[in-house]
This record gives C-alpha cells, sequence and structure tokens, in this order.
C-alpha cells in the first residue's frame, strides 16, 4: 500500500494516479509492495530528521528509512517539496517531473541500487528515467 502524508501545505495532484505508478516501479524490479509511506515536508523538517537521525548537518531533498525485505518493499520516504522546487529550477525541469524523480529514487534505493559511487549514479539516473517513463 502506497500513503501519502503531509507535513507542508503541498498536496500531491491524483493520488491514485502516483500510487499506481509506485506500484508499477515495484513490480518492474520484480518485487512485491509492501507499505511504502510518503512524508511530504520542508527544508525545515528534513533537516532536523538529517541531524536526528543521521548526524547529517546538511539539506537534502530525500531521507528514506528502508524496512524491506528481499521480496517485499517497503519503509518511509521523507521530500522537501523545498528542494524538489529549487532541484527544478536548477536543473531545467518541472516540478512535477522532478518529484516523480526523487519520488522513484526512494524506491529505487528499496530495490538495492546505489549512488555512492560515480558507476553507481549513472545507473541509479537511467534507472530514475525508465522509472519515470512509466508514469501515466
Amino acid at each position: 500500500m502506497i500513503n501519502f502524508h503531509y507535513e507542508t501545505d503541498f498536496i500531491i495532484d491524483n493520488p491514485v494516479q502516483y500510487s499506481s505508478w509506485i506500484e508499477n516501479i515495484i513490480l518492474s524490479e520484480s518485487k512485491n509492495s509492501g507499505e511504502v509511506n510518503y512524508i511530504f515536508c520542508d527544508d525545515d523538517y528534513l533537516y532536523k530528521i538529517n541531524v536526528d537521525y543521521l548526524d547529517h548537518d546538511t539539506l537534502t531533498d530525500i531521507i528514506s528509512f528502508d524496512y524491506s525485505d528481499h521480496t517485499t518493499i517497503q519503509g518511509d520516504i521523507f521530500i522537501s517539496i523545498q528542494r524538489v522546487k529549487e532541484n527544478a529550477e536548477e536543473f531545467n525541469v518541472t516540478i512535477e517531473n522532478e518529484l516523480r524523480r526523487v519520488m522513484a529514487h526512494g524506491i529505487l534505493h528499496y530495490c538495492g541500487y546505489k549512488d555512492k559511487t560515480e558507476e553507481d549514479t549513472k545507473i541509479m539516473r537511467q534507472k530514475e528515467e525508465e522509472k519515470i517513463a512509466l508514469f501515466k
């Protein structure tokens, strides 16, 4: 089950469509869907999580807590809408496209993809584009 929670005034358009898309991403990676919670928030909210739980003193667009097992994808994905908007402007893409990239990014981490090395990041970006294309 895909759930959307809001800690800011942002509300996702057409949550049923987004939920179906996330389910399709999970299936396309030959995984099962468990409970995935997207929590949309602002920079301050996500910064506090970054400091309190990860000991990182930086802003970020996404933090995910993975509770998946080998076959079932589940976890909590926190997304800063402020970062998404700034990144969209910086990368010259729509906010919707950048939001989809970040949402897919969290799921891809749960599926085992990494982004710590240059090669891993290249693969992650390719997978993000592939999964964004699944959005209907």
